[in-house]
């Protein structure tokens, strides 16, 4: 259940193009483990990139915190599905968050200095709470495995700081 409601999180939420999807489109549990450690290789992907670019300490320091905690939890991640015998699925899903955060990427890519940090740290807090709001609503009570819903709720608690972390970064750069 994990892996579904984690797919129909990202599709809804971080794509933001598809509509509501309904229970019986919930994604397999191997399919979540993909979507979700995807997600996670998308923030340090954005992560890295701001650290390259910005010359704000503020924002770089945020950008260190966010690839240091998004590699713990993918290792935690997939140290889960290993113990638990479960192959992560592509699927269109994580597909399309792919996709997305190529674009968003490339428009970042493109800014500079406090354009840049703005844009990312907007994203940044713009990216946890939908991610946050999906854990807490979707994916948290669709989970079956008892293990799985622990590492999703420790998940939660480090992402809901992130996205505080964010906010105040991104109040600073006002």
């Amino acid at each position: 259940m994990f892996g579904k409601s984690l797919a129909v999180l990202a599709t809804v939420c971080l794509v933001g193009a598809a509509p509501p999807a309904h229970a019986q489109d919930k994604p397999t549990d191997p399919q979540i483990a993909h979507i979700a450690y995807t997600a996670g290789v998308i923030d340090i992907d954005a992560a890295k990139l701001a650290v390259e670019r910005s010359k704000s300490k503020d924002v770089v320091d945020f950008a260190n915190g966010m690839i240091r905690d998004h590699e713990a939890v993918n290792v935690q991640a997939l140290d889960l599905v290993k113990k638990l015998n479960v192959t992560p699925e592509d699927n269109s899903t994580s597909k399309a968050l792919t996709e997305a955060a190529g674009k968003k990427r490339g428009e970042l890519a493109g800014l500079e200095g406090t354009a840049f940090d703005k844009a990312y740290v907007e994203n940044e807090v713009a990216y946890h709470a939908q991610v946050n709001e999906a854990l807490e609503k979707l994916l948290i009570p669709s989970a079956q495995n008892a293990e799985l819903k622990d590492l999703l709720e420790t998940g939660l608690k480090l992402f809901q700081g992130h996205q505080a972390h964010a906010e105040l970064v991104a109040a600073g750069l006002k």
